[in-house]
């Protein structure tokens, strides 16, 4: 018997399980999942997949002025639009229709029911805020939205601004907007939605790509002088805002990373991290100082070292157990200066922590480098990759940081290799 769903269900060998996964939304700083843990729409990832029904929408008709039409279409529950403010006397409306041959999906910090995907602001030191209201969030409450095909090859691109409860978008009088050649409007949001694409996907040879900013339109311009100005940067035709694997996504308070279905079946999984944490800790890595045997927690564990977990110094790399002794500079704080017994270089001294996050690495090697100064580890290439890429931060400055906590990075090369004392035995 034919069911009505039927149609919506792919029979590709890649996802006999369900419904067709386009990609997933990973937020940066979260090292698997957010410090008041994952529920419902707010969590570290989001999956995008092929809805039961189509929801996604396309411009129809333009209304110029107040016509009793645009303020019918503004009024319309049932029908989606966006508003331009050009001043007191004159709007814009842009009327959308359904589109049976995409999905929608929105994302933004309001916790209404028309975004799939709440995002608050991300703190360095992966210390995300339990709700949106403990700082003023820089991010929109309607921040984005990524229309996806139904059909293959899926492709998904981005728009700036997401419609509210009553499917509506409204720009502004002081929003930056224009009408285009073709005679359409386009803007921009208050703080504008960002995205990079890597140069050779994301891979062991990636290479940062340069931000740019997409528009309500979809269109893809040079940054502006801050993130509110109200000039728009240069239209850049040769780019398109289709993400690609491992496009970054920056809504100014949040950075996420797209992965694609194809990109995540060649990342390793966390039952392999989980497997290399267990064969890094079965070679019994000690502490050259105490001689005890030192282990990774596991995966879950996160933040409170134990008795037996590494600690290194993060100028030379040695991995010692915890002691209390050879702070020169202010005592015992974690993270201090502190002199290596191994070989006197001075530097931070802090506990070491594995990346959880799998969809955040590039090759599924051993964990033998840690990020300067937070101590998170992961693969050699991995740390190479994130140590090259700049973040936004703030409203005109970028920096790297390590993607499990976003704290910015230090030193030469913002990660070093670890030296592990093996078992005298």
């Amino acid at each position: 018997m034919f069911s009505p769903d039927q149609e919506n269900i792919s029979t590709s060998p890649a996802s006999t399980k369900g419904p067709v996964k386009y990609g997933e939304l990973i937020v940066l700083g979260c090292n698997g999942s957010l410090p008041s843990g994952d529920k419902g729409r707010r969590k570290s990832r989001f999956a995008l997949s092929r809805r039961a029904k189509a929801n996604g929408v396309k411009p129809s008709m333009v209304h110029t002025s107040c016509t009793p039409q645009a303020a019918k279409a503004i009024s319309n529950k049932e029908q989606h639009s966006i508003s331009y403010t050009l001043s007191r006397a004159q709007t814009v409306v842009v009327e959308y229709t359904h589109d049976s041959s995409t999905d929608m999906f929105q994302i933004g910090r309001s916790t209404e029911n028309p975004i799939d995907f709440v995002v608050t602001d991300t703190l360095p030191g992966g210390q995300g805020h339990a709700d949106g209201q403990t700082v003023q969030s820089t991010i929109s409450r309607f921040a984005c939205r990524i229309i996806c095909q139904r059909n293959p090859p899926y492709s998904a691109r981005i728009y700036a601004a997401g419609f509210d409860s009553s499917k509506n978008i409204f720009l502004g009088e002081k929003a930056a907007k224009w009408r285009t050649q073709d005679g359409q409007m386009d803007g921009l949001t208050t703080n504008g939605v960002l995205v990079m694409h890597l140069r050779h996907g994301f891979t062991q040879d990636s290479r940062p790509g340069l931000w740019r900013e997409i528009s309500v339109c979809g269109n893809v311009f040079t940054l502006r002088e801050t993130r509110s100005a109200q000039q728009r940067g240069k239209m850049v035709d040769a780019e398109s805002q289709q993400l690609v694997d491992g496009s970054l996504i920056d809504l100014c308070g949040a950075t996420l990373l797209w992965r694609t279905a194809e990109g995540l079946a060649r990342t390793p999984t966390v039952k392999h991290l989980e497997a290399l944490r267990q064969e890094l800790n079965a070679g019994r890595p000690q502490c050259p100082v105490g001689f005890n045997t030192l282990a990774f927690p596991s995966l879950r564990r996160k933040e409170v070292p134990d008795d037996r977990q590494p600690w290194a110094y993060l100028r030379c790399g040695h991995v010692h157990g915890y002691h209390a002794w050879g702070g020169r500079y202010g005592g015992e704080a974690e993270g201090r200066e502190r002199e290596c017994p191994m070989c006197r270089t001075r530097g931070p001294y802090v506990p070491l922590w594995l990346g959880c996050e799998a969809g955040f690495y590039v090759d599924a090697a051993p964990p033998t480098h840690a990020f300067v100064p937070c101590g998170h580890v992961c693969s050699e290439k991995t740390a190479a990759f994130w140590s090259q890429i700049p973040l936004p931060h703030g409203t005109h400055t970028f920096h790297a940081a390590c993607p499990f906590c976003v704290q910015q990075l230090a030193g030469d090369s913002g990660f070093v290799r670890l030296i592990f004392q093996s078992p005298l035995d």
